[in-house]
């Protein structure tokens, strides 16, 4: 299975939308320099999937890469179904999936707009095996 990154996004404090970057350098078993969710735990990553954003799109939201509060927007790889402990070689990094979805503690933004929210459902979290870059078209591919 393989797919692609279609942005890269950072913000400086938990619970904000991320922007999208050019570039980010990766850190073995911390995470994105520079974002609010690095550090260490098994968090230090998240994956949300294009094709998920436009099923927000869909139900009429004005949503984009970041909105979520995604590090990472892919497609072409279906990351609700990879199984916890599975690798990943995202551009020059490679990490471990450590969660699928998420509890809301508290709706975001998003929520409120629209009644739903895919983060909790099919967003993904990883870890971070080795570090690197990470850029826009980047190959995604799972690691045996």
């Amino acid at each position: 299975m393989a797919g692609k990154v279609v942005a890269v996004c950072i913000s400086e404090n938990k619970g904000e939308r991320k922007k999208p970057v050019t570039e980010v350098t990766v850190r073995e078993n911390h995470g994105i320099e520079g974002d609010a969710h690095a550090g260490d735990w098994h968090r230090q990553i998240s994956l949300l999937a294009m094709e998920s954003i436009r099923k927000m799109q869909q139900k009429g939201l004005d949503v984009t890469t970041g909105d979520f509060a995604e590090n990472i927007t892919t497609e072409g790889i279906d990351l609700p179904s990879l199984p916890i402990g599975t690798r990943l070689a995202i551009g020059e990094t490679l990490n471990e999936v450590t969660q699928i979805g998420k509890e809301c503690h508290t709706r975001c933004a998003i929520y409120h707009q629209a009644g739903d929210c895919v983060m909790p459902r099919e967003g993904i979290f990883v870890k971070v095996l080795r570090g690197g870059a990470i850029r826009a078209d980047d190959k995604i591919e799972v690691v045996d």
